[in-house]
């Protein structure tokens, strides 16, 4: 049976979350995954604010919704990543981003202290806290120091940043063993969480396994998970870090020698002895999968399997719209888009789909209560506001800066029906030249009376206020450059949500065709600017006439939400791994 057999099979006659855990896994998968082998989610970064750790973009966001899936789903999961006892917030100066990193005490957001673990760095034993926080099947396990410092601390090549990614690896694998958990698949989020397979690799070879028998072994229960798509932009470590921060943690000459040998030039790059030590490599949509552009050690490009991101729906979607989905039997109660769900989507009319705004604005405008905007103005917006937004990470192409190429046409499309433009997203630490185009575009609203009062800017960009902008807009904009959107999973939310998507075709939003939603092209960036204000005006249009609102909101769920299930996304993962 081929995964998308398995995939697409029948779930008849599940009463609950053990029989679904059965349906997925069937014998083969029973026999490898308990409490005592989960599956073990290794990642740099996790941003889940109910839990006391505020990560800083998409790849924290997808950890926590991957963790609380596993938990609906009954499936034994640890994540382990680091926790830092400093998180980030941004606010606005003058129009210039300035960072704020404030403490945080893990003990108030019920992590209880496990014990201590040890490695070593620069000739010092340096001791890690293992602290951990269980969620029935589930459970985050963490490591810690006081001195730890913040999410992404330093330049990417640099000390810090290694003596972070080792902590997780190998202070995060003797953090396993501490509880006595092995793990039955590694899934590596990013090449930052290679030392965690290469601590496996480690123990095995040192503790008496052929090491090309301990090689073969960590390749199969190993899964590389890329997040981006160009190799060439990694960064890079150095053979004399390597000799401060790693070697002094390896036990086995032969995986010492493994390693070394894979240094070109006196340097390496992660990705290229990640992609030696994972025999299973995903990508997280179908293009990204297809174009990322990643070469092993002897230069041939490597293949990618597609697993496309998915969101937890419990979390991200506003609960009346959920229940409507359950209740029509649009999803099934595991969050699964049942056999008939295009046409039970024919219930949905425009009456609903305005009555669920409304609900959203309410949460929006709660969570805006506390928030300003550039000017210092806090905004509250009735139901017959008009809102499009732009939320997502603030880099170059993600291109938040698209919709103002021409202020005056911009103006014209916001004056016909009153309509609001709301900005959210983080600029990370050290783009001066995204911070720049932030400011250059805060001062070309400022001078115009119109604008001022009609585009708002909210500072410190987070997973409530990413809610509140699903929830309560009314067209969501994602313009990223075609060909450098991984997958991208604020498209998603929207539309879970019912708002418009305004979209390039890029990222996970290719998985269908690119008519199942109001599309972004052109030739060139000029003609992609023009297709935008056509689509603004579209979406206008659309929004006074019933028929086509019901219309488009139908067609967008219908090509989607088989993708935007996170539980898809899980299943999808233990089909690929898990293979019969």
């Amino acid at each position: 049976m081929d995964d998308g057999q398995f995939f697409y099979h029948p779930l008849e006659n599940i009463e609950d979350t053990e029989d679904f855990y059965a349906a997925i896994n069937r014998e083969h998968l029973t026999k490898s995954l308990s409490d005592e082998r989960p599956y073990t989610y290794w990642t740099i970064e996790l941003y889940d604010q109910t839990n006391g750790i505020r990560g800083g973009g998409g790849l924290g966001i997808l950890a926590a919704d991957t963790r609380r899936v596993a938990e609906q789903m009954g499936v034994p999961f640890t994540l382990v990543t680091p926790f830092y006892p400093y998180e980030p917030h941004q606010k606005l100066e003058n129009g210039h981003v300035v960072d704020e990193h404030i403490p945080v005490d893990y003990h108030k957001f019920g992590f209880h202290f496990v014990d201590t673990v040890n490695i070593k760095c620069c000739g010092n034993l340096c001791k890690l806290d293992v602290i951990e926080k269980k969620f029935n099947s589930t459970r985050i396990l963490a490591i810690t120091e006081p001195n730890f410092g913040e999410l992404y601390s330093g330049l990417s090549g640099g000390d810090h940043r290694l003596y972070q990614e080792v902590s997780l690896g190998f202070g995060g694998y003797a953090a396993l063993k501490l509880l006595g958990l092995k793990p039955a698949i590694m899934q590596l989020n990013e090449v930052a969480t290679f030392f965690a397979a290469l601590a496996r690799l480690d123990e095995l070879a040192s503790n008496g396994m052929d090491f090309y028998e301990a090689v073969v072994y960590t390749r199969k229960h190993t899964l590389y998970t890329n997040h981006t798509l160009v190799q060439a932009a990694e960064a890079e470590f150095s053979y004399d870090q390597f000799e401060r921060f790693v070697f002094p943690n390896l036990k086995s000459p032969a995986v010492r020698k493994w390693l070394a040998d894979k240094f070109v030039n006196h340097h390496i790059k992660l990705s290229s002895v990640t992609i030696e030590i994972a025999e299973l490599r995903s990508g997280v949509s179908k293009l990204h999968a297809r174009v990322a552009n990643y070469r092993d050690i002897a230069g041939n490009k490597v293949k990618f399997k597609a697993v496309t991101n998915g969101i937890d729906l419990e979390k991200w979607v506003v609960p009346e719209i959920l229940e409507f989905y359950k209740r029509s039997e649009i999803l099934d109660k595991f969050g699964l888009p049942t056999d008939d769900y295009i046409e039970k989507l024919e219930i949905l009319n425009a009456l609903k789909i305005k009555e669920f705004k409304k609900l959203g604005r309410e949460i929006l405008n709660q969570v805006l209560s506390t928030r300003p905007d550039q000017n210092g103005q806090i905004l509250h917006f009735s139901d017959d506001d008009f809102i499009f937004d732009f939320k997502r990470r603030f880099v170059d192409y993600k291109r938040p800066e698209l919709p103002f190429s021409d202020p005056k046409r911009l103006k014209s499309i916001l004056e016909k029906r009153g309509a609001h433009y709301i900005l959210a997203g983080r600029v990370h630490t050290g783009d001066h030249n995204m911070a720049g185009k932030l400011k250059k575009l805060l001062e070309a609203v400022g001078n115009d009376d119109y604008l001022r009062t009609h585009v708002h800017y909210i500072a410190d960009y987070d997973e409530k206020l990413a809610f509140g902008l699903s929830a309560g807009a009314n067209v969501a904009v994602n313009v990223p450059i075609v060909g450098l959107e991984a997958c991208g999973t604020s498209w998603m939310k929207d539309i879970a949500n019912l708002n418009l998507l305004i979209s390039t075709h890029d990222g996970g939003v290719a998985d269908a065709s690119a008519d199942s939603y109001l599309n972004v092209n052109g030739t060139d960036e000029s003609e992609e600017i023009e297709a935008l204000y056509d689509r603004m005006e579209e979406a206008l249009d659309i929004y006074d006439n019933d028929f086509d609102l019901e219309y488009v909101v139908r067609k967008q769920l219908a090509a989607y939400l088989p993708v935007i299930s996170g539980p898809r996304m899980l299943k999808d993962y233990l089909a690929f791994l898990f293979k019969a």
